[in-house]
């Protein structure tokens, strides 16, 4: 009888085991359009795992830094294209003050918080649900409390696949508590193709006047900068050097925010935000180029940046356009 007990229980662990296995397949959704172009997301992390798009030559690229699969997605380490949040990039010694209040978030790199924390966004499981063949729709709650923010957070993500070339993403919060939101898409781009090129190579135009200063630590010190005359110039386009972990002021303006374009498969990508800032990380040109639509780093303690502040009633919005051609 012992035997048979057992024996029922190893049966029934391994079909709960495998149905766990068959969900985690199911939760991997790929978009695509009239072109070719497509997009696969999975639902750890609200994570891209890849973005396939034409090069010169006729081939598809997958242009980010992607995961193989949702498995490697949970063991990555360098936030390879999740959404990230609630505050994507630094905020100080992970303190803000609120309404009189002051919010001790989890320090996970250093003293500093880091995209949203140790249990940020992309450490939690997202709701997925394709609308059409282009469409996806990803969606979670952030609980009162979570890595230390105030409120309960509803937000989606709507990624839409235009027959334009433009992977376009809508972001949409509300809250039912003041907090602060940043969130953003963390896309490392090799527009060689994931794994066949250095950055390095690449051309990048920034359509930003000015950037802001940081400390030791990554922290803005408070000043915005001009670009004239520094290595932050990127306003007439130039190859990205492995130096920068930076924020530039972006112009808002309907130009693009940037262009990056790699001669060798003519990949060109025009990116279109109405965010007030863009975070570039060079620092791995063999794996990608960082860049991040979202307000400045460590704006809840800095009253003269943009704000991030949400309150009840309020509906966050944000969008970001990735449009591609050949040159």
């Amino acid at each position: 009888m012992r035997i048979f007990k057992i024996f029922c229980v190893a049966f029934l662990l391994s079909a709960l085991l495998s149905g766990c296995r068959k969900q985690a397949e199911e939760l991997t959704f790929t978009i695509r359009n009239e072109n070719g172009m497509c997009a696969t997301f999975t639902s750890y992390g609200a994570r891209m795992l890849r973005l396939e798009v034409p090069a010169k030559d006729g081939t598809l690229k997958n242009v980010v830094w992607g995961c193989a699969d949702p498995a490697a997605a949970r063991a990555d380490m360098d936030y390879r294209q999740p959404i990230v949040g609630r505050y994507g990039n630094r905020i100080a010694n992970g303190r803000f003050e609120l309404d009189g209040f002051t919010y001790q978030l989890s320090q996970n790199e250093g003293e500093n918080h880091l995209h949203g924390g140790k249990g940020g966004f992309d450490k939690h499981e997202w709701t997925l649900q394709p609308l059409a063949d282009n469409v996806l729709l990803m969606t979670r709650v952030s609980p009162d409390g979570e890595e230390g923010y105030p409120g309960n957070l509803e937000i989606s993500v709507l990624c839409t696949l235009t027959d334009n070339n433009e992977l376009v993403l809508q972001y949409s919060a509300v809250t039912d508590q003041p907090t602060i939101l940043n969130p953003t898409l963390h896309a490392w781009f090799n527009l060689h193709g994931d794994g066949e090129g250095l950055t390095t190579s690449h051309i990048l135009k920034i359509n930003a006047d000015c950037y802001t200063p940081v400390d030791a630590g990554l922290i803005p010190t408070g000043e915005i900068a001009p670009v004239e005359g520094t290595s932050f110039d990127f306003r007439a386009g130039k190859p990205v050097t492995p130096e920068f972990d930076h924020n530039f002021v972006l112009r808002g303006s309907p130009e693009p925010a940037l262009e990056l374009w790699e001669p060798a498969t003519g990949i060109l990508m025009k990116v279109y935000t109405d965010q007030p800032g863009l975070q570039m990380y060079s620092g791995k040109p063999d794996r990608g180029l960082v860049l991040e639509t979202q307000h400045f780093p460590d704006s809840p303690n800095h009253a003269d940046f943009p704000s991030t502040l949400l309150r009840p009633g309020e509906n966050y919005t944000q969008t970001t356009i990735y449009h591609f051609e050949i040159l």
